[in-house]
């Protein structure tokens, strides 16, 4: 997690094959996912958000790999620590 904007831009173009200024928002979490690393491109540059857990862990979705991609929702629930493994998600129109 020492990484910081040119280094996590930098495994996102050369990992994902993916450009950092897309508006995609790039999640990083480390081994022991008690932190989280959000790399996101707004107008005029890079924001990098990092949060740290003083206790727990993040839950994950079972689908998660190198890149995997999830709805806003389901992201704000893993920030905020909430597991929706077993909650059900409602048809909505898209």
């Amino acid at each position: 997690m020492r990484k910081g904007f040119d280094g996590l831009s930098g495994l996102v173009t050369n990992e994902l094959g993916r450009s950092p200024m897309e508006g995609s928002v790039f999640v990083f979490i480390n081994k022991q996912r008690n932190q989280m690393k959000l790399l996101h491109w707004e107008r005029g540059g890079l924001v990098l958000f990092q949060k740290r857990l003083e206790a727990g862990r993040f839950s994950l979705p079972e689908k998660t790999n190198t890149d995997c991609n999830l709805s806003w929702p389901e992201l704000v629930l893993i920030v905020e620590g909430i597991s929706y493994v077993g909650l059900k998600k409602r048809r909505r129109y898209e």
